[in-house]
């Protein structure tokens, strides 16, 4: 098989995979018991009111029309409106989603460098007591609650490096003069290094423990022992020889771990009042505003079928007898 066979392939599965992603999104929501029209809460919210309300969002119509409306609002790259404030979706997860953006992206570099350098150690040096520590410690964050590390790393951690444990800016920023377009990026920088460093270290558990296995694997190869044979330095031999070679399961564990880093999100922005996406679907769950939950997991889905797709890619480039 070619390589544009390979990709043509790749691309239909994940076309495949997306539509049906976007069906099962639409009927789960739909299976939910109420919406945010039948949980108003008002004095003027009266039965006809709200009969109208759900005239204007379609909800009154049957379950196959709101699906092809559905379909093709999507196709024309509508995701809909709030039922709860009538704004359109994608205005209202615009600003999360471009909030938590460059926590995760901090978060998952932050991962997989320690978890890289932990690997990479604890096969180097593997059956000794500085391998069997750097695994059970990475088993250990990798276990730990993420609400739970995210509170050790509140209280213990930020007092004495003196970050913010709240918020995506400092409240009195801009109030006398004009902030520089530096200062504005320092101090969202310094608000997400805490998110992002309690979602770095939930997670680099299991790329600490895949790198270590492939590693060990990929250490006892004919060509790492001929590497060592020419006498080349324990660090070519291990990054530029052993390591790329050990890297595919690492760039699949990648690809697979970004809904983990999602779902870690929402919890890790609650735990630091962070005004993300995580926020933005906790009150959407607390207003009933399905039609924004909708957009947010349509969106957290193709990143997630973009990201497996990606890997695909890479893995061509990589190791170019997956065609085969």
């Amino acid at each position: 098989m070619s390589g544009t066979s390979y990709i043509a392939r790749r691309l239909l599965f994940a076309v495949g995979t997306l539509y049906v992603a976007v069906t099962l999104n639409f009927i789960l929501f739909r299976l939910l018991p109420g919406n945010a029209v039948s949980g108003m809460r008002c004095q003027a919210c009266t039965a006809h009111f709200k009969a109208a309300v759900e005239a204007q969002f379609g909800l009154n119509k049957p379950k196959i029309d709101q699906y092809f409306i559905y379909l093709v609002n999507l196709l024309h790259g509508n995701l809909g409106y709030s039922q709860y404030n009538n704004v359109p979706v994608w205005q209202a997860i615009r600003q999360p989603l471009l909030n938590t953006l460059p926590m995760l992206a901090l978060g998952t570099l932050a991962s997989i460098v320690i978890g890289v350098v932990a690997g990479v150690v604890a096969a180097w040096r593997r059956g000794t007591l500085v391998d069997k520590a750097s695994t059970w410690t990475a088993l250990a964050f990798y276990a730990a609650p993420t609400q739970w590390l995210g509170l050790l790393v509140m209280f213990y951690l930020a007092p004495h490096i003196g970050l913010p444990v709240a918020g995506i800016s400092t409240p009195d920023l801009g109030i006398l003069s004009t902030p520089s377009t530096w200062q504005v990026i320092d101090d969202h920088l310094r608000h997400m290094i805490l998110p992002a460093l309690t979602l770095g270290i939930g997670m680099y558990g299991q790329y600490a423990v895949i790198v270590r296995s492939s590693m060990v694997e990929t250490l006892g190869e004919d060509y790492v022992l001929t590497a060592r044979a020419k006498g080349l330095r324990n660090w070519a031999v291990v990054w530029r020889h052993a390591l790329r070679n050990a890297s595919l399961p690492l760039v699949t564990l990648i690809a697979l771990s970004v809904g983990y880093l999602v779902a870690g999100a929402i919890v890790v922005e609650d735990v630091f009042s962070y005004p993300g996406i995580g926020l933005a679907t906790i009150d959407a769950i607390s207003h009933r505003d399905y039609t924004v939950l909708q957009g947010i997991f349509l969106i957290l889905t193709v990143s997630v079928i973009a990201a497996n797709f990606l890997a695909d890619l890479i893995y061509l480039k990589l190791d170019p007898r997956v065609t085969a």
